[in-house]
């Protein structure tokens, strides 16, 4: 299955939610009698009311509409007007998104709460980069759960990367400071750095975070290159607010949308873009280890509406 498949079969209960009723709206806006006409407030409503149904948002679904009304039709369908404006929303985003640096070993910190998907898409964005030719290793510095560090060590096996990994209890930046020497005795072209699962409420685990980037940044230059704050698209608007605390402390660069094959609010992406003005680094639409998509816009908004455009 082709990546584009894989994405489109991800999005499909979002897709099934919204594709009858964005169907609609399109067929009596885009028949030929109409083409040259101005956009009706009635299918104006209908279409915020398909982007909300997909959880694209408030803000981004006023953002949407509104755009699509202030352009004269000239004979544009509302099929491609929508598409056009929801690829803005992306790009604008996409914009923000730092160039990759060279420096080797690149260090990346991955960040979010217990339940997110955070542990797996560490091991399927080392399996990931060894597919593009990289060398990555695991950082294992969630130190408070032996569990999830055996979880971790499964992941890394899977995808055939070494993991650096310390006694439960242990200082988690330490372990980091050993995986970056370990990196770079190694010859690694990527340090991945899972780190513990938190909250923004707790503020000696955000402390933590912070020591974290200060031995990394000690130790490489510029580290850390990259952080990636990992999303549940299950939870909805929610996980906006978790975007926005994560955002004030963690310094984050990228977010990973996980378990879209799980929600119909598929429409996150577009929420995520608008609001928070970070770039979409990955999609999960799946558990399998190949189930991390790079996101790519065009390709997220022809599997959104279930077909190429």
């Amino acid at each position: 299955m082709g990546l584009f498949d894989k994405l489109k079969q991800g999005l499909t209960r979002t897709a099934q939610q919204i594709a009858e009723r964005f169907d609609d709206l399109v067929k009596g806006s885009d028949a030929p009698e109409q083409r040259m006409r101005t956009i009706d407030p009635d299918t104006l409503e209908g279409l915020e009311e398909v982007l909300l149904m997909a959880d694209v948002g408030v803000s981004a679904s006023t953002r949407i509409v509104d755009a699509v009304a202030e352009r004269q039709r000239r004979g544009e369908s509302l099929r491609q007007l929508v598409r056009e404006e929801i690829l803005r929303v992306l790009d604008s985003a996409e914009m923000g998104r730092s160039s990759v640096t060279q420096v080797s070993p690149r260090v990346v910190l991955i960040v979010g709460v217990n339940g997110t998907g955070k542990t797996t898409t560490v091991g399927k964005l080392a399996n990931q980069m060894k597919k593009e030719g990289l060398k990555p290793l695991i950082c294992a510095a969630d130190t408070f759960r032996a569990a999830a560090v055996d979880q971790l060590q499964v992941w890394a096996d899977r995808a055939g990367v070494d993991m650096v990994r310390a006694r439960e209890g242990s200082d988690p930046a330490a372990v980091v400071f050993d995986a970056l020497s370990a990196g770079r005795a190694r010859g690694r072209d990527v340090i991945l750095v899972d780190t513990a699962g938190r909250l923004h409420t707790r503020a000696n685990l955000m402390q933590e975070l912070e020591k974290i980037r200060r031995v990394a940044s000690r130790e490489v230059p510029g580290a850390p290159h990259e952080t990636l704050l990992v999303l549940d698209a299950t939870v909805g608007q929610n996980a906006l607010v978790q975007a926005r605390e994560f955002m004030g402390v963690a310094g984050v660069t990228g977010i990973v949308l996980t378990k879209l094959d799980g929600t119909a609010k598929g429409g996150m992406a577009v929420a995520i873009a608008n609001d928070l003005h970070l770039p979409i680094r990955y999609v999960g639409v799946g558990e399998a280890i190949d189930d991390l998509l790079p996101f790519n816009p065009e390709e997220y908004v022809d599997a959104l509406f279930q077909e190429k455009w």
